[in-house]
């Protein structure tokens, strides 16, 4: 009886130091989740539309017809990147050539992060997309609401997101009067507000009354991101995007720490370009990544418990329409709108040697990636497998 009585002490004993072992841990989550921005980190639910696993018959003919586009746009490995062809989520092509440094015959693999340039647009315009979904802002809240020094009291979340806002670049206001910037120093988003706030740089047009594609448009967003999470732009996108969806190989490139080591950039004909002082500004392009990861991304930003339905509609939808014509700009998207109904989105990169695509077609669940880190044009002709898909009307002119 006694070894029975203290055998039952024991294991209460045992019990309540597991319990309160567990109590506190969850404690510390909780803790830990409670300085997140709320409601931005995503749900995953499975996508609206039951999607069919594809055949091996069905992936074997696709194989071979990219494989064919591949070897014909890129002859004789001469590609230095990464490719990455995919449906319903299931990859049926993929390829990584050429080194990530050409003077140590690093070899670029499927876990290479290579700077995706403006294809990072549409990772920062999903951040403050997610912002919106929390209600933390909203797309027509004025700019100067946010960030206090910003001196144009017309300019919108929206208009900033579909380049509507009338800013003029920042690459060239920084560029041609050293009274305004001294290129010797490096620039940061920071500055550029303060110098539009302090240098009278006037709007290029009225707000939302055209469009014009702007760099600054996102500078100002990251640190709207900044504003709202109080967190960094490297770990708002890190709390938001990156860690959610399992994008272990996408990171914020930031400058002190990464320019050393981050994958090196190339003319085409293989001389290295070093960086300057536009490289540490970042939510317009400084965004490495991979094509494995920006395919969870795109898997993640077409479900609708990612965006709410309604929000994922203002994405894809055209805003300039002020000429009639086939190409537009959603929420940090390029499209091709056909008179035909048809619709092609994507967003392409240009930033020193590295070139990015990114092409999105949810109608068919298609999602197309090409990286490369050696300057080529070629990385944009992958729009031309969207016709193995669907009904993509490309003219000779459009490609």
């Amino acid at each position: 009886m006694t070894f029975t009585k203290n055998t039952n002490i024991l294991y209460i004993s045992l019990l309540f130091l597991i319990l309160n072992s567990c109590a506190k841990e969850k404690k510390k989550i909780e803790l830990a989740d409670s300085e997140l921005p709320k409601n931005t980190l995503p749900k995953m639910k499975p996508l609206g539309k039951v999607e069919k696993k594809l055949t091996a018959e069905y992936i074997n003919i696709k194989k071979n017809e990219i494989d064919s586009f591949y070897n014909k746009n890129w002859p004789n490995h001469s590609a230095n990147g990464s490719f990455l062809v995919a449906q319903n989520g299931q990859i049926i092509y993929e390829k990584y050539e050429g080194y990530s440094n050409i003077r140590t015959k690093t070899l670029i693999t499927k876990s290479t992060p290579i700077h995706i340039a403006s294809v990072g647009k549409v990772l920062t315009a999903t951040a403050i997309l997610k912002l919106v979904n929390a209600k933390r802002i909203t797309l027509d809240q004025k700019v100067n609401t946010i960030l206090k020094e910003f001196p144009y009291p017309d300019i919108t979340i929206e208009t900033l997101l579909n380049h509507r806002s009338g800013m003029r670049n920042y690459a060239y206001f920084t560029d041609r009067d050293k009274t305004v910037w001294d290129r010797k120093k490096v620039l940061t988003n920071q500055d550029i507000l303060t110098i539009m706030a302090t240098k009278d740089i006037g709007l290029e047009f009225k707000p939302n009354t055209r469009f014009s594609y702007c760099n600054t448009n996102y500078a100002m967003l990251a640190l709207v991101v900044e504003k709202i999470t109080k967190l960094s732009f490297e770990k708002a996108m890190k709390q938001i995007i990156f860690e959610p969806l399992g994008m272990k190989n996408t990171y914020v490139f930031m400058y002190e720490r990464d320019k050393d080591t981050a994958v090196t950039s190339y003319k085409a004909n293989k001389v290295e370009i070093g960086i300057d002082y536009l490289d540490a500004v970042y939510g317009d392009k400084n965004i490495y990544s991979t094509p494995r990861d920006l395919l969870k991304f795109d898997r993640a930003r077409n479900n609708n418990s990612f965006l709410t339905k309604e929000l994922k509609a203002l994405v894809y939808k055209p805003y300039s329409n002020e000429r009639k014509g086939t190409k537009n700009y959603g929420l940090g998207i390029r499209m091709v709108n056909w008179e035909t109904g048809q619709n092609f989105y994507f967003h392409n990169g240009w930033w020193h040697g590295n070139t990015s695509s990114y092409i999105t077609l949810p109608k068919e669940g298609v999602t197309i990636i090409a990286l490369s880190n050696k300057f080529t044009r070629k990385t944009y002709d992958v729009r031309k497998l969207a016709r193995l898909f669907g009904d993509y009307p490309f003219r000779v002119k459009d490609e």
